[in-house]
């Protein structure tokens, strides 16, 4: 990590909140965008981001403290940092990051791909703070479509999409990320053997590297 330069910085959400990121790598690579779970903040992406910076200029950024919860005011704050990213982001998000990454491309923000690790499907997001239905094929289709955002539906995520999981999590989180997966326009689904809800970064990394970098006969989609 020492040698991964890095750069801090602070943008404004539309609604006046400021948005303090970091970003890794030269700049030499394609934008990334890392959104952490439930009240992450840009060091909790730390370990991943320097593993990407070798390939991706990778961002991260602090999620906004919780109150009374508006999935548009997250969408707005990710809307700023894919434009100080810069054209052509990608984005990655893990837990109910995955979830915001979602409910963000399917409202129209530019992204050109989005991996996600096991977003919440067993339990309501909105215990962790924000829109999603219980684990099913059902709940999966509808997934952001909830009385947070009902306009953010997953026939809106025209973006390819990697859906991730691990292998030693429960068998209804594996089923929730397969029928999430089924559910999208452009996706495909893939389990990482031996990893659990904390997922290891250096296992993690190198499939990212290969779904971002654009490797559709590696990741399988169109």
């Amino acid at each position: 990590m020492d040698e991964v330069s890095r750069i801090r910085g602070r943008v404004t959400s539309r609604d006046g909140t400021p948005v303090a990121y970091e970003r890794y790598g030269d700049g030499g690579g394609p934008p990334l965008v890392l959104v952490a779970g439930a009240r992450g903040t840009a060091e909790s992406g730390r370990p991943l981001a320097g593993l990407l910076a070798r390939h991706f200029s990778v961002v991260v950024y602090d999620r906004r403290e919780r109150g009374p919860y508006a999935v548009e005011r997250e969408i707005e704050d990710l809307a700023a940092v894919l434009a100080a990213a810069g054209p052509g982001a990608a984005v990655h998000g893990t837990g109910t990051g995955g979830a915001l990454a979602l409910a963000a491309a399917a409202a129209g923000l530019p992204v050109e791909a989005v991996s996600v690790y096991e977003p919440p499907a067993h339990e309501p997001y909105a215990r962790e703070g924000g829109p999603w239905p219980r684990a099913s094929a059902r709940a999966a289709r509808a997934a952001v479509q909830t009385t947070h955002a009902p306009a953010y539906g997953l026939a809106g995520v025209r973006a390819r999409v990697l859906v991730v999981d691990g292998g030693a999590s429960p068998a209804e989180v594996r089923r929730a990320a397969r029928a999430l997966a089924a559910a999208l326009p452009r996706a495909r689904h893939r389990t990482l053997t031996g990893q659990t809800h904390e997922v290891a970064p250096h296992v993690l990394a190198p499939v990212l590297e290969g779904f971002f970098s654009g490797e559709r006969e590696t990741a399988g989609i169109p």
